[in-house]
């Protein structure tokens, strides 16, 4: 064999490498590897910015050959998969009467962006039979990075990255807060459930994780917005999937552990009295001026939608119309942000009435996707209701961490919905 044949295969090698070709190309291998890229995704959101942001690229990779792009484009005028695409549409279209510098106009986008996935999400996971092992892979993740708070809490030295706060080995409370919020509430129904079968092993696991997530956010690292979400789910839990009776007995818990909670952690009170220190003292620092700041923006926000109100300021303006409100006597009433804390005011300064009312249709839409019964119905019901709460208090659908929360809480979730829906009607 001379080396010129040498570097060329035969025809069995050939035969071969077109053998595993046509294999990698098999719609039910590419499935396969993008229910695994989701989970992925899932289990390395808690940890990290840069690994689901690649991961959901290999994800978009994998997905495209399998679409059935007929029956997609037919789904596409369902409420649910055409609004994510219409608000980034509008952020697109922005961009064209908008008054701020190009790069922020350009920057602006991205947040939106994420969005386009809640489609495809759907559509893939309405097909897929793996849609719960994405849950898991994100509840087991968030189960580790409880336990490694508690570690980080005890000796900093362990953390993974220079975070601000005790007990927070990567990113922010803010975010981990969330995390454990959205797992803690998903599960209730489960333990429920197992409770009424008569499996007290399995109710006690998911007590003993619901106890981890809570009692972390209780003494370890808590975002104010995340207990708000709490209470908010804890009522729609009463609502959804208790009786009068067990809605009764349930409240009486919550105060009981509230009050517990109250007594045992200082953080905790520290927390919720500093809301009083940061209003009044929010003038004079602006490091404690959480709450003035927050009140601060919102006005500032609403001159500025009162000013454009019907298509609003255009894509990636927020900052232009703060840098015109800077005027005062101190650092907060010139401050200057491209984030007013409030979802439906970033969209509102930036798209106007118009834009609001998209918000707020996709999360009806996505809302009424999880009324039915299950526990991927309840699990979406929380990831839409957690995120429309949150979202008074924070722009969460266009944070990184949160809104990739929703959009793959919506995206999974939704699937497994409208499978079962599909099942139903057939």
């Amino acid at each position: 064999m001379t080396a010129e044949t040498a570097m060329w295969p035969g025809p069995a090698d050939r035969h071969g490498g077109h053998s595993r070709w046509q294999t990698w190309r098999n719609p039910a291998t590419l499935i396969r590897a993008a229910d695994m890229l989701a989970v992925l995704i899932a289990a390395s959101l808690p940890w990290s910015t840069t690994a689901p942001s690649i991961f959901v690229g290999l994800w978009l990779l994998a997905v495209t050959p399998t679409i059935d792009w007929r029956d997609y484009a037919r789904k596409l005028v369902q409420p649910a998969l055409a609004l994510p695409f219409a608000l980034m549409l509008l952020a697109l279209l922005g961009t064209l009467w908008s008054d701020g510098a190009w790069a922020d106009r350009l920057h602006a986008i991205k947040p939106v962006a994420k969005l386009a996935l809640v489609p495809p999400l759907l559509y893939h996971f309405s097909r897929s039979e793996r849609g719960f092992r994405v849950g898991l892979a994100f509840l087991a993740s968030c189960a580790l990075l409880a336990v490694y708070s508690r570690i980080v809490l005890l000796d900093p030295a362990w953390k993974l990255t220079a975070t601000a706060s005790s007990g927070v080995p990567v990113k922010n409370y803010i975010d981990q807060s969330q995390e454990f919020t959205l797992c803690a509430s998903a599960l209730a129904l489960p333990a429920l459930n197992y409770w009424r079968r008569s499996k007290p092993a399995a109710t006690a696991a998911c007590l003993a994780l619901i106890l981890l997530f809570v009692t972390n956010m209780a003494f370890v690292a808590a975002a104010r917005t995340a207990l708000l979400c709490i209470a908010v789910l804890l009522a729609l839990f009463a609502w959804r999937h208790l009786g009068r009776r067990a809605a009764l007995v349930l409240l009486a818990g919550t105060v009981a552990a509230s009050a517990l909670a109250w007594t045992a952690s200082p953080y905790l009170r520290q927390r919720i009295t500093d809301i009083a220190v940061e209003y009044r003292h929010g003038h004079e620092d602006i490091n404690r001026a959480s709450t003035a700041q927050r009140l601060t923006y919102w006005r500032k926000s609403l001159h500025a939608f009162a000013e454009a109100p019907l298509v609003g300021h255009g894509t990636g303006s927020i900052k232009r119309q703060f840098e015109r409100a800077a005027v005062g006597d101190n650092a907060l009433d010139t401050e200057i942000v491209s984030n007013p804390h409030n979802q439906a005011l970033n969209v509102a300064v930036q798209w106007g009435l118009l834009g609001v009312v998209l918000l707020y249709a996709m999360w009806i839409a996505h809302f009424r996707l999880f009324t039915g019964d299950g526990i991927a119905a309840w699990i979406g019901l929380v990831v839409v209701v957690q995120n429309i709460a949150s979202s008074l208090l924070n722009s969460h659908l266009f944070d990184f961490h949160e809104g990739w929360m929703y959009v793959l809480g919506v995206g999974v979730a939704g699937g497994m919905a409208l499978k079962v829906k599909a099942r139903a009607q057939s």
